[in-house]
């Protein structure tokens, strides 16, 4: 049987990008047969104007990208963790209104997600979690045409989604918005463009 595999891309500053990594956190902890993949993307680099150096020549000027790599070093390093510190440090910019940029921010939010702060932080000092940002945002610009947080990718496809609620801990849910956001990214490339005109309230 093939597994079925979807990527998903955040950058802990956009409101959206936490609703929709919510939604794939509860789908993951209801059981959803989905391989979802996390993808730092960071919307400072995507916004700098062309003839201007990268943000990775002066990564401490941008607001997101210690946070950024914070959450790549517990992905890889304490995957077990992963999952609660990706929601603190959403939680910290958006429950919290804390300024990413901080380290004591930062470090609070993995604290208060059981992982070992100090040990995220001497792995960022070496410099290796901003070379996999660097490397997984420009391979999602390049080969997914990737421009914002967060993107779908299934396969070949890549989709741009605005989910305007969160699962709030409903993980049926998550589970159900994932799974419709993968059938719809990689079954109907027909599909382009589908964006209500005007908000229920």
């Amino acid at each position: 049987m093939t597994t079925r595999q979807l990527s998903i891309t955040w950058d802990y500053r956009c409101p959206f990008a936490r609703n929709a990594n919510e939604h794939a956190v509860a789908a993951l902890r209801d059981g959803t047969d989905i391989d979802i993949r996390f993808v730092p993307f960071s919307l400072g680099q995507a916004h700098v104007e062309e003839g201007q150096p990268p943000l990775w020549e002066h990564p401490e000027t941008d607001s997101g990208l210690l946070a950024l790599q914070a959450g790549v070093v517990v992905r890889d390093r304490f995957p077990d963790q992963f999952l609660d510190a990706h929601l603190a440090l959403f939680a910290a910019r958006h429950d919290l209104g804390q300024q990413l940029q901080d380290e004591a921010v930062v470090r609070a939010a993995l604290e208060s997600a059981g992982v070992d702060a100090d040990a995220v932080f001497a792995e960022i000092a070496t410099g290796t979690p901003l070379e996999t940002v660097r490397r997984e945002h420009e391979d999602a610009a390049e080969q997914h045409a990737v421009w914002g947080v967060p993107t779908f990718m299934v396969g070949d496809s890549s989709v741009f989604v605005r989910l305007m609620n969160r699962p709030q801990g409903d993980g049926a849910l998550g589970r159900s918005t994932v799974e419709r956001l993968y059938d719809l990214a990689g079954g109907w490339p027909e599909l382009n463009e589908f964006k209500h005109t005007s908000l229920a309230r």
